[in-house]
């Protein structure tokens, strides 16, 4: 029996110190240790200005990104907070992304909720 090896962190709580110190770190390690084959952090809320706003955190997912994080921002609150086109320069994935939670979380998937 295959296992799923795909986390997702879904990241809503833009306080800087727990981006950097969970988020940004964890799922970092996760792909450079392989403690999971996949991770897709995705951007949900106010994170959507932190992540295309503030260098330290810019940085950060560049790191992410290099180390094989994948990063997805809800479209709806990226729009709305004025920051989509932000985030498509960092090549993060802009989507909506109400039917893939709701999908991720009736399959059982695995998600962690900062």
């Amino acid at each position: 029996m295959e296992q799923n090896n795909h986390l997702y962190i879904l990241w809503t709580n833009a306080d800087v110190l727990t981006s950097d110190k969970m988020v940004m770190m964890y799922s970092t390690n996760a792909k450079l240790y392989k403690w999971w084959d996949e991770v897709t952090v995705i951007i949900w809320g106010a994170t959507a200005k932190l992540a295309a706003e503030d260098e330290q955190i810019r940085t950060r997912i560049q790191l992410a990104q290099q180390a094989g994080v994948k990063f997805s921002a809800c479209k709806a609150c990226a729009d709305q907070l004025g920051t989509t086109e932000q985030l498509l320069e960092q090549g993060i994935e802009v989507m909506y992304w109400g039917e893939g939670l709701t999908e991720i979380l009736k399959n059982g998937d695995k998600m962690l909720t900062i």
